[in-house]
């Protein structure tokens, strides 16, 4: 039985400022950090990653970062090329101090980051200048950030037309800055929007004055955000996070004047933060799932002692309206593409109970893709969701007011997020969103379904329970399904979905090569190339995009399958030899007299190491790098899947 639940708060926390919350207090973390020093390199790898998940201020941020850096010069032997970056930070203020922060930022998340500062107000020199010390350091990312000042200048501005223009010019010249980076190092840019921080002339009517430097900023970050989806920019939000902190929280105006520094130290650890999740998300490693705990959690009470009349959930009661407030933040995240998932201490008839009867509950049966209530620990149950939804512990964010359980399942699980929730259930909605789990680049309509996604997969591995699917009538089962897979080459339509898969995929993919998008828009562009994106349905939905294929000419008349990867969904169904006998079917066309396959391994992606073989394809050559693999079409008999296949130009779509 879990502890009651807290009563509301008449009066809010006291203030937070830009403490990391919702991370665990730092134990003596100083005693760690000695130990990492002599430890080998994947436990001081590790450990200090954990240093890194603790409510650490910027000092201590600072601390951290020294440490890492002796002990770890470089990336760690053996760390994944997708927990790797290289950012360059260039902008018109001083920013070296900006650097801690910025790699613990990374650390936080399991990435290694090397980082450049440009010379103060020099980045177009540095962008134009080919020996630059920007271009030998080749970024992977550049993060631009700008003070009012030096785009508007300091005088204000009472005509309209002429404010109006300020801003057009500002905005262009960030434009060609970024057309610049993409020109020059083909990586993606993330933008600092323009931090407000000049002083108010007009006071609460301060938009009858187009030319303020507030109005100017505004008007400016405005422009940002629409331009920024069109050239491949990244917006950091800094204005945002002034509506939540404070201009004195991230601004110190006496360090503005003596060093030119316009984020203030004190902030340069949340700053950091801010980052690494746009870093983190573009690598693939944002959050996929909120596992939510029932209990105290959803709702007030305990279910199998209150009963459903007993709980407190709903309007009319203080306690009850914050439990519904953090379900619909449940429910927000679902439409955009979050997996919802139950684990609790629970029979599972009370647990589902609410879920199907009380007339309060937000969130129904229906949006939660697994529901796991039984009385083992919290961690092997995440366990169990993490194999039936196919994802990795590492995606997973755990919510539970218990701080027992939340202890228990770091201890166990240190990949999965555990977010130390508020006692008051007003503010767990707030504390998950400050802490950035579920970090996004761009929404897709897959992104939108993917809730409805993994239920419909759930009632699928029901039918397959159901029919007893054993080696016998494994054959009826699929059959059952009546799947047909839906293909077409890359177009622009499916470019971001097809970018994003290819940047987070980790497990069923042969290579795990990373490309940005206008990567994979070169090789859409390539009539020589063969790219696949593929869809599956079958009598339960839509599984959505569930493969990508790039194979390239090489010699020989040969294609090298640069990349394939594929959804861990749809596993056990024959997708993998559908997707060849389309691929062999394609390279025929286009006159290829075989295929060469070749598997580079990863941290994750042992699941593929024989895909190669077990799809009729003779080795090649085996080496420290990873293996190769050859198919002669001559040869190649159509294997046989109880999928239809059929092409489509209705493959995917993005909003």
């Amino acid at each position: 039985m879990q502890s009651p639940p807290p009563a509301a708060s008449s009066t809010p926390p006291p203030a937070k400022g830009l403490q990391l919350y919702w991370l665990p207090p730092p134990e003596p973390w100083h005693v760690a950090i000695r130990g990492a020093a002599d430890a080998d390199d994947a436990v001081a790898w590790k450990t200090l990653v954990q240093v890194a998940n603790t409510r650490l201020d910027f000092i201590e941020t600072i601390r951290l970062d020294r440490a890492v850096r002796r002990r770890f010069p470089g990336p760690p032997p053996g760390l994944a090329s997708s927990r790797t970056a290289r950012l360059a930070l260039l902008g018109s203020s001083t920013l070296d101090h900006l650097l801690p922060g910025l790699r613990v930022g990374a650390l936080r998340r399991g990435i290694w980051l090397d980082t450049y500062s440009g010379g103060y107000g020099q980045y177009l020199q540095e962008l134009l200048g080919a020996d630059s010390a920007l271009h030998r350091f080749k970024p992977a990312t550049v993060l631009f950030c700008f003070d009012e000042e030096h785009l508007f200048g300091t005088d204000m501005l009472l005509d309209a037309r002429d404010a109006a223009d300020l801003v057009d010019a500002a905005a262009r010249k960030i434009e060609n800055l970024w057309r610049l980076v993409r020109e020059h190092f083909d990586c993606p840019v993330i933008q600092q929007t323009i931090l407000p921080h000049g002083v108010p002339v007009f006071g609460n009517n301060e938009h009858q004055v187009p030319g303020s430097p507030r109005r100017l900023a505004q008007a400016l970050n405005q422009r940002l955000r629409e331009m920024a989806p069109h050239n491949g920019a990244d917006i950091l939000s800094i204005d945002d996070r002034l509506l939540m902190d404070g201009i004195g929280a991230w601004h110190d105006p006496a360090l503005w004047h003596r060093a030119k520094q316009e984020i203030s130290p004190a902030a340069s650890h949340f700053y950091g933060d801010l980052v690494g999740r746009l870093l983190a998300a573009r690598l693939g490693h944002s959050a996929k799932c909120l596992v939510l705990d029932l209990d105290n959690t959803l709702w007030g009470g305990v279910i199998g002692d209150d009963g459903l009349e007993g709980i407190k959930l709903g309007q009319g009661n203080a306690l009850g309206e914050a439990y519904v407030a953090f379900q619909r933040y449940a429910r927000n995240l679902s439409k955009r593409g979050i997996i919802l998932a139950v684990c609790s201490k629970n029979d599972e008839a009370n647990a589902l109970s609410p879920f199907r009867r009380h007339p309060e509950m937000v969130l129904r049966e229906a949006d939660i893709a697994c529901l796991v209530a039984n009385w083992d620990d919290k961690a092997t149950n995440l366990r169990e969701i993490s194999r039936r939804l196919s994802i990795g512990l590492e995606h997973m964010v755990f919510a539970d007011d218990n701080p027992f359980e939340r202890n228990l399942v770091r201890s166990a699980l240190p990949m999965v997020a555990v977010p130390e929730l508020p006692e008051d259930p007003a503010f767990y909605a707030q504390c998950i969103a400050d802490a950035g789990y579920f970090e996004g680049i761009y929404l897709t309509a897959d992104d939108m379904d993917r809730g409805q996604q993994y239920q419909q997969n759930q009632k699928r591995e029901s039918l397959k329970a159901s029919l007893n699917a054993s080696a016998g009538n494994l054959d009826d089962y699929l059959a059952s399904l009546q799947m047909e897979l839906l293909w077409a080459p890359f177009d622009e339509m499916g470019l971001q979905r097809v970018t994003q898969l290819i940047n987070k995929t980790n497990q069923f993919n042969l290579t795990t090569r990373r490309f940005t998008e206008n990567e994979v828009r070169a090789a859409m562009e390539d009539a020589a190339t063969i790219t696949l994106q593929l869809r599956l349905l079958d009598r339960f939905g839509d599984n959505g995009i569930i493969g990508v294929i790039i194979a390239r000419p090489v010699a020989d008349r040969a294609a090298a399958i640069d990349t394939w990867l594929m959804s861990c969904r749809v596993l056990g169904r024959g997708v993998e030899s559908a997707t060849l006998n389309l691929l062999v079917e394609q390279a025929r066309e286009r006159g290829f007299q075989r295929l060469l396959g070749e598997y580079l391994p990863s941290e994750k992606n042992k699941m593929v190491e024989q895909h190669y073989p077990k799809l009729g394809f003779a080795g090649l050559d085996d080496s420290e790098c990873g293996t190769t693999w050859k198919l002669e079409l001559a040869n190649f008999r159509t294997l046989d899947t109880f999928i239809t296949t059929k092409k489509s130009h209705l493959i995917t779509g993005s909003l």
